[in-house]
């Protein structure tokens, strides 16, 4: 993907701490139809002013005479009439190209709105396009889904856009699904924007709904089926008391492994695409997969119109580039950081408390074997069938806590160890900075003030442990 959505970006670099900063501007002319790419490290930062004409970010447009900063950034800015910028800093690499796939985004936009003003046209508001981005790992997906929900705005619009990709956070922390309506633009240097579930902040913040998923892949363990689900019935739901929203209808961003279908199956998609009623599918980077699903859903027999899917293909962007896994990791850290301390001028002030492990219902996702061990003899004493319990609670704490994320979830501490917990929606997550076994108290970062909820909090295995957030 060439951008980093979500949180803004600060956290320990992959490269040297002593790479050389330049100070040093220049001037980069852009012609028409023509677009500036660049990758940014984590310890360097690239500075970019629009001089003249007209650029945009992934949708969103540069002000006139704004001076913009980019940290551990791979992005992208395009002009549709020209520009000349500004450029100072230093980067890894960077390079003017020619070939964008900016005109087949543009008409696919220009697709989208004309559904949006069907859903009207009968006189009462229905559904608006609900979409689906589908493409492998780093096939350029959430920066079209950027760029859509960008343009979408501009229009007037206020799309939901739906993160079910656990590889990074929208509005939230890696590991987690969420949701929100955008009616403002995506800030060029924010992304996403702030979300109150970490603190006050002084610029406008989204409402997200957000689900702990708390593993790296959808294909693991028993929970991203009924977790896409809830997340369905809670955004339709929702939808359904915002007309202008319902309207504009939803974008939802997925996670490249739904993508490599074995033998053609899907199920992941499959699954999306039931529960979310989608009807617009679009793929990315790969010709098999658009031939698969052209297939999987052109022959679906259907007898309403509205329920039939359009797959469409779009090229990836030759500035799609791969992300190594460091890069990866220090941008999930980034991400975990920001949450708590919040970024640049609009940083935030977390505290820290010390609590009972007594006092905490702390439940942990069992493992795979032992969840599915029993999945078809387990009964309840009428003889119907029952879910294993797919959370355990932990009886004492250890030092395998430190350093993790605790999801404070909406359910109570005896919520049970299935669904209660599963389908419940998040308030938040506190940061494990201490744990001493011996006196079985737990010290904890919260990024706003106040004891810590007595709801069920939940242990996940993604992301990774985030050591030294807390000097």
């Amino acid at each position: 993907m060439l951008s980093l959505p979500g949180l803004n970006l600060v956290s320990q670099p992959v490269e040297p701490q002593n790479a050389p900063i330049s100070t040093a501007t220049r001037t980069q002319d852009l012609v028409a139809n023509t677009e500036y790419r660049f990758e940014v490290g984590f310890s360097r930062k690239l500075t970019v002013k629009l001089q003249s004409g007209t650029a945009e970010f992934f949708g969103t447009e540069l002000a006139p005479s704004t001076t913009y900063t980019f940290q551990g950034t791979k992005g992208a800015i395009f002009t549709w009439h020209g520009c000349r910028l500004d450029i100072g800093g230093d980067v890894e690499s960077d390079y003017v190209a020619e070939e964008t796939p900016m005109i087949s985004v543009a008409n696919l936009h220009f697709a989208l709105e004309n559904l949006r003003d069907r859903s009207v046209a009968s006189g009462s508001v229905e559904m608006g396009p609900r979409v689906l981005v589908v493409g492998p790992e780093n096939s350029g997906k959430t920066s079209l889904v950027r760029m859509l929900t960008s343009y979408a705005v501009k229009t007037g619009r206020q799309p939901m856009v739906v993160n079910l990709d656990p590889r990074q956070g929208m509005l939230s922390v890696p590991g987690s699904f969420s949701a929100a309506a955008y009616s403002s633009i995506v800030d060029i240097e924010e992304g996403w924007g702030s979300s109150p579930i970490s603190g006050p902040s002084p610029t406008p913040v989204k409402m997200p709904l957000v689900y702990h998923y708390g593993l790296k892949d959808p294909e693991e363990g028993r929970v991203f089926k009924p977790l896409v689900t809830r997340m369905a019935l809670a955004v339709t739901s929702r939808l359904e008391e915002d007309m202008l929203s319902k309207q504009a209808g939803f974008i939802i961003d997925s996670s490249g492994a739904i993508s490599q279908g074995k033998n053609g199956v899907y199920d992941n998609i499959e699954h999306i695409v039931s529960e979310f009623s989608v009807n617009v599918l679009i793929t990315l980077g790969s010709e098999r997969l658009y031939s698969d699903l052209v297939r999987k859903f052109s022959s679906r027999p259907s007898t309403d119109p509205s329920e039939s899917v359009a797959v469409i293909r779009l090229d990836k962007s030759g500035g799609c580039v791969d992300r190594t896994e460091d890069y990866m990791k220090s941008l999930r850290q980034a991400q975990v950081k920001a949450y708590f301390f919040g970024t640049g001028d609009d940083s935030l002030a977390p505290s820290s408390q010390t609590a009972d492990f007594a006092d905490l219902a702390i439940f942990t996702l069992k493992n795979i074997d032992d969840s599915t061990k029993d999945n078809d003899s387990t009964t309840d004493e009428y003889g119907l069938a029952v879910d294993p319990p797919l959370y355990e609670k932990l009886s004492t704490p250890t030092q395998a806590l430190q350093n993790s994320l605790l999801a404070i979830t909406t359910a109570g501490p005896a919520e049970g160890s299935g669904a209660g917990i599963r389908d419940a929606s998040l308030r938040g997550y506190v940061y494990v900075i201490e744990v001493d076994e011996g006196r079985k108290k737990m010290r904890l970062l919260s990024p706003q003030p106040g004891r810590v909820p007595s709801n069920a909090l939940v242990l996940g295995r993604w992301p990774e442990v985030v050591e030294g957030l807390v000097g």
